[in-house]
């Protein structure tokens, strides 16, 4: 169980020795869970803190480079729900949808063309490991990892074969993509 955020505030999410499902976590108070980012990765909830604003400003830059180059039939959206299977509930710091338009609380992996983490220091093993292979799991083609730091690193990686396969990384600024489409993402 977590601490509260806030002075007075309350943090209070029933134990669960069975474990958590997706639409149960889905289905929690808004109230109960709105200070805390809260993932579920087979039935065992993970609770997080809200974005830094080093993160943040990393998570802007990425929305302006990939929003000019979308193709058609394809969505970017920031911290939405990725649904895989019923036990696991992922929320990505971007994912790049190829359903355009669609309204719900939760997407299910198969809509995702590209997940992106922004590694911080209570995520960093999450991103690298847990996450990258739930992702490859749900077969996500591809996988976009940025660390900050100085510079920031970024490395894309590709589906091939159920693991991911790194087909680019930034130079001291710059990450450009060829796949999945064409995009310059400025790191600095």
């Amino acid at each position: 169980m977590a601490a509260p955020t806030e002075p007075g505030a309350e943090f209070s999410i029933p134990l669960r020795p069975e474990g958590w499902t997706v639409d149960e976590v889905l289905a929690l108070p808004e109230e109960q869970t709105s200070l805390q980012r809260l993932e579920l990765v087979d039935g065992v909830l993970l609770m997080g803190p809200a974005p830094t604003s080093v993160h943040q400003r990393l998570l802007q830059k990425l929305q302006f480079a990939f929003a000019s180059a979308l193709p058609d039939g394809t969505e970017l959206l920031p911290g939405v729900n990725i649904r895989v299977g019923t036990q696991r509930l992922l929320i990505p710091d971007l994912v790049i949808l190829d359903c355009p338009g669609i309204d719900t609380v939760a997407y299910t992996a198969s809509d995702v063309l590209l997940a992106a983490e922004i590694a911080s220091p209570s995520t960093r093993i999450q991103d690298r490991v847990l996450k990258r292979a739930i992702y490859a799991e749900a077969l996500i083609p591809y996988y976009l990892l940025v660390e900050p730091g100085e510079p920031s690193t970024a490395t894309l990686f590709e589906l091939q074969d159920g693991e991911y396969e790194p087909i680019a990384k930034n130079d001291k600024t710059d990450l450009e993509l060829t796949r999945p489409f064409a995009a310059t993402i400025r790191l600095a």
